[in-house]
């Protein structure tokens, strides 16, 4: 097998697409990244992207976006994840942890462990769900609209928060909130708000893949929580999404909340997998 550094993102997605369009719904992380890459550049001035080969089928696929964490598909054969990781080994790569599905992510994780010398520490564990179709709650006041620039201090405030709930979860912005907020509201993506005598929820969307989009991040101040505004402003964008068509939504949520969990599903989200995202530390 052979594991080819590539430079440029649309190449890696017509060199990728056969192997991550087998399911698209798990590879929309990976694939929404790297259509940000290839279509928003400016979002992410760092990326790797890397294709395991098996004559002239890719068989696994990964990217990195510093400082966040490496992102892997799920791989067709299991020697491609020993190739791959070798290839990391040998150009001297440092990773900080890694995001993916299960069991992947464990497959790899255990590779990384013996060849890197260090240890995974699970920071969250996600659910992955898939919406063609959503029910938009009845019986919460207020309604939706488009965030625009002038919502721009909030849209900070909000994801600055979020980040910091999250805690180094996946999704979470962290430092980079305003360049990410800069870009999804010129057109990388956008965010939707619930406003019930003014903003108080929001929910983004980003990462187009061929078929889908993902929802996310969905956030609403302490003050404004349980009233039904997180569950509400999550169908507004998802319908506004699959209206424009789309024909998938994707979402992840974190598993130690059955709150968000049961929301989801109560509007129409279905379970696709279990991803988790680990740190790689020293031991």
């Amino acid at each position: 097998m052979n594991v080819e550094a590539i430079t440029d993102a649309g190449e890696f997605l017509a060199s990728a697409g056969p192997l991550l369009l087998e399911d698209e719904a798990r590879h929309n992380l990976i694939l929404g990244l790297a259509g940000t890459l290839r279509d928003h550049p400016a979002v992410y001035p760092e990326w790797h992207l890397w294709l395991v080969w098996e004559t002239d089928d890719p068989v696994a696929a990964a990217l990195r976006t510093p400082p966040f964490n490496l992102v892997l598909a799920r791989p067709r054969r299991p020697e491609a994840l020993v190739a791959l990781a070798n290839a990391l080994v040998g150009d001297s790569v440092e990773l900080p942890g890694l995001t993916a599905s299960l069991p992947e992510a464990d497959a790899f994780a255990e590779l990384w462990e013996k060849r890197a010398r260090v240890h995974r520490r699970r920071r969250m564990a996600t659910r992955l769900y898939r919406a063609s179709a959503v029910r938009r709650p009845g019986d919460v006041s207020g309604r939706a609209r488009a965030a625009t620039g002038l919502d721009r201090e909030l849209l900070v405030s909000w994801l600055d928060a979020f980040a910091a709930e999250a805690s180094e979860g996946v999704d979470a912005p962290a430092q980079h909130a305003e360049r990410w907020i800069d870009a999804r509201l010129g057109g990388a993506g956008g965010f939707v708000l619930w406003d019930d005598e003014g903003p108080v929820s929001l929910a983004g969307w980003g990462g187009r893949t061929p078929n889908g989009v993902r929802i996310g991040p969905v956030y609403t101040p302490p003050e404004h929580r349980r009233r039904g505004y997180g569950s509400a402003v999550t169908a507004a964008a998802s319908a506004e999404q699959l209206a424009a068509g789309r024909r998938f939504c994707f979402l992840y949520t974190d598993l130690a909340n059955p709150t968000s969990n049961r929301i989801y599903v109560a509007i129409g989200y279905e379970p696709v997998c279990d991803s988790v995202d680990y740190a790689f530390e020293s031991p």
